[in-house]
């Protein structure tokens, strides 16, 4: 239930604080005076269209904030324990949005932030919106079938099983038409996947391969300088050079016989002496080691060739299938998988259309359940519409919801469900938007949504406009309609020019507008009886007379025993 509603800088709105009851609550007002602007405030706060347009001229941004009641709603709770939303202790949930004028948009949930996306998602479960909109979209056919399966609460499960086995089939199929395609262009794919996979087998690359044989083969091609450098590295360290310079290995051994004997006179110099004795023993370590390395040096021509060529075979290799070894062996193993999958093209072909042909079986069976659900649903549903209907002084009308099987599957079913209507006896039931005049709209949309209404969650309905072309009795019988929701479980907010229809409110709400400081702002107050007297003799006779406040307390007397006998 929506409790209150504060709106700031919103169109015509300067700030405004709203408390709604739990029954019906009646909008009224001037033309123009801001009606629709509350409801439009009320739509950008359960996730509508929001508008940098609505922004009150002077302000940079405006801000909606509404408070719900939510106690009793499981589906609300499910939605915000998947958002990780805590709910407060009384079943409070705050929704917040602000707009800027720069198109910032802020979206919170009892103080979590939230998306566009997740608002609408809760915004459908907390509000029921019905104006001049909805009327028309009940001229669409596509939307007859909706309308039917929320009348039934069996049809939608069977409708999520029949759509999950639809999603699988349809991948199935899309796999039979990829696995189907020219058989030509299948051999082509299936010889050069097979070329491919041959060539790659054949060069039995192994992963770090190349890094290796690069280091070889630059050692190979560089074997003479290397030799020539380990060579004259180990005779200056054994035995100098041709210039009179002794082996750094001998002078050092020099120095350490020199230093061993002054040790013998002074301990001072056996930090010095170690050093020269460690650098020594390493020294002579370092030539066996160059020693070693120069009698191994391989001046194999031929090795090399080898190493280059292997190293070639790589580089052509990369240059097709990938930029390392490591990416050429992962194509390969894609290759062979779908070698293997062509190679097996009848074994996997046979299997697809068996799965094919057994999906199919099943969505049979499960449309043919879904539209038996839906033509009782459908017949009991118009029985209800057309009750109602009659309630709404039109008797003699007829409704009918029409559902066809048909052969095809959709997303929804293989079923078509189209509303037929005849006004007068006599005259054959037709499509809606062919004969349906617009106080017969509004009287239609007002029965269905009282029939549909009776079987969803949601506990605020909002009725923008709906006495469109109605008055007189009639307009007394939408009242009580629309006051009977009300009364049995609903809250409601209406929108109505109908002095019949406001009677029925248990909160009236005037909205006006007037001019403060050249600056036009919207009004919004709550009226006591005598200011709700006024306003129904205004909103009956356009003026304030004594008869006009006689027949407005009548209205509101006979209101007030229909309501205490429901």
């Amino acid at each position: 239930m929506l409790k209150s509603m504060t709106v700031a800088n919103f169109a015509l709105i300067d700030r405004a604080h709203i408390e709604f009851v739990s029954g019906l609550n009646i909008l009224t007002g001037e033309t123009g005076a801001g009606k629709s602007i509350l409801i439009d405030a009320l739509s950008v706060i359960i996730g509508g269209r929001a508008s940098v347009d609505s922004i009150r001229t002077g302000a940079d941004h405006f801000r909606v904030e509404a408070v719900f009641d939510i106690s009793n709603a499981d589906s609300i709770n499910n939605i915000l324990n998947e958002q990780e939303i805590a709910l407060e202790d009384d079943g409070t949930l705050i929704l917040t949005r602000r707009l800027t004028k720069h198109g910032k948009n802020s979206i919170f949930i009892n103080g979590c932030q939230v998306t566009l996306a997740t608002l609408k998602k809760l915004g459908e479960k907390l509000v029921d919106m019905h104006g001049q909109h909805e009327n028309q979209a009940l001229l669409k056919p596509e939307v007859h079938l909706a309308l039917t399966d929320s009348f039934a609460a069996e049809i939608n499960p069977k409708l999520e099983d029949y759509q999950q086995v639809y999603k699988s089939w349809q991948k199935v199929k899309t796999e039979l038409r990829a696995i189907t395609q020219n058989s030509r262009e299948r051999l082509q794919r299936e010889e050069m996947l097979a070329w491919q996979t041959q060539e790659i087998a054949a060069a039995a690359l192994i992963p770090g391969e190349e890094e290796k044989l690069e280091s070889q083969v630059k050692v190979l091609a560089n074997a003479e300088k290397i030799s020539n450098a380990i060579s004259r590295s180990y005779m200056l360290l054994s035995q100098g050079n041709n210039k009179g310079f002794n082996g750094i290995v001998a002078c050092l051994s020099d120095i350490k016989h020199d230093l061993e004997v002054v040790t013998r006179f002074d301990k001072a110099i056996d930090q010095p002496l170690n050093v020269i004795t460690e650098s020594l023993y390493q020294l002579e370590e370092t030539m066996t080691e160059l020693r070693d390395y120069r009698e191994n040096i391989d001046f194999n021509p031929t090795k090399l060739t080898k190493l280059q060529d292997r190293l070639d075979i790589i580089y052509k290799l990369k240059k097709k299938y990938g930029a390392t070894v490591e990416d050429i062996l992962e194509y390969y193993e894609r290759a062979n998988s779908e070698l293997a999958a062509i190679t097996n093209y009848d074994e996997q072909l046979n299997q697809l259309e068996q799965e094919e042909r057994e999906l199919a079986l099943k969505l049979v069976q499960l449309a043919d359940q879904l539209h038996e659900l839906r033509c009782k649903a459908g017949q009991k549903m118009a029985e209800l519409v057309s009750s109602h209907l009659a309630d709404l002084g039109m008797s003699k009308a007829q409704f009918i919801v029409d559902v066809n099987r048909h052969q095809q599957f959709t997303a929804n079913g293989a079923s078509d469900v189209i509303f037929l209507f005849s006004a007068n006896p006599g005259e054959e039931p037709k499509l809606l938007h062919k004969i349906a005049s617009g106080g017969e709209l509004s009287r239609i949309a007002l029965a269905i949504k009282t029939v549909c209404s009776e079987r969803d969650e949601t506990t605020t309905m909002v009725f923008d406009e709906v006495d469109t072309g109605i008055g007189g009795q009639t307009a007394q019988k939408v009242a009580e309609k629309i006051g009977r929701i009300a009364a049995f479980g609903k809250q409601v907010l209406c929108i109505t020019h109908l002095p019949q229809i406001a009677s029925m409110a248990d909160c009236h709400i005037y909205i006006d507008k007037i001019v403060e400081e050249n600056r036009t702002i919207t009004r919004i107050a709550i009226l006591n009886t005598d200011a709700q007297l006024t306003e129904l003799a205004r909103m009956s006779s356009g003026e304030i007379t004594q008869l006009s406040i006689e027949n407005a307390a009548q209205m509101l007397e006979t209101a007030k025993i229909k309501k205490e006998n429901w």
